[in-house]
């Protein structure tokens, strides 16, 4: 046994030191089958470096390289009501839409770019089709693997649930993220 495996074997145990579910058991051997595979492999620092990156980025579905926004990347998924766009979806990465208007201009997001928070990091949310959480992204363009995260508490009241339009991005304000936190756990907890 090498002993990034059993360094990950006593890992895993703690997991199921503290959760004895079938599920958690089944997870731990398959992610040790993963590691005796990588660790039979043989490879250096650099070597195991490339692998987990590549290995990261396209089991999360994401490119390896940039994502061009020429034509043959694109399906044709829909339109848009509103701006009588026609809706496109990149075949190399999902999350990427395009959206081409009548006149042939276009903008492009990524809906798993960015994802928000209203309780202070106790749940997450994308944006999905909310264009105030997309940002447009251009081309060259390679989807980040993990999502930028965005803090927000709302100026109004909002029933739980529900999001609402009017709010302080408040993610570069750590105590204030604190105190949102402390007050969402304790509503979660006191229903």
């Amino acid at each position: 046994m090498s002993k990034l495996t059993e360094y990950a074997r006593n890992e895993l145990d703690r997991l199921m030191s503290n959760n004895d579910d079938g599920m958690q058991s089944l997870m731990n051997q398959n992610i040790l089958d993963l590691i005796e595979m990588f660790s039979e492999q043989g490879h250096s620092g650099f070597s195991a470096s490339y692998l987990i990156h590549a290995l990261q980025r396209l089991m999360k579905w994401k490119p390896l390289q940039p994502l061009t926004g020429e034509d043959d990347e694109w399906n044709e998924c829909g339109y848009t009501r509103e701006s009588g766009a026609t809706v496109f979806q990149n075949k190399r990465c999902s999350s990427v839409f395009k959206d081409v208007l009548p006149d042939g201009t276009w903008t492009a997001h990524d809906i798993d770019s960015v994802v928000c928070s209203d309780n202070g990091g106790i749940t997450w949310f994308s944006g999905g089709t909310t264009k105030q959480w997309m940002e447009d992204i251009t081309f060259p363009y390679l989807p980040p693997v993990e999502p930028k995260r965005v803090y927000i508490e709302y100026t109004e009241e909002v029933p739980v649930g529900f999001t609402g339009d009017k709010f302080d991005i408040i993610t570069d304000d750590e105590d204030r993220i604190k105190t949102l936190y402390e007050k969402k756990r304790k509503e979660f907890d006191d229903n």
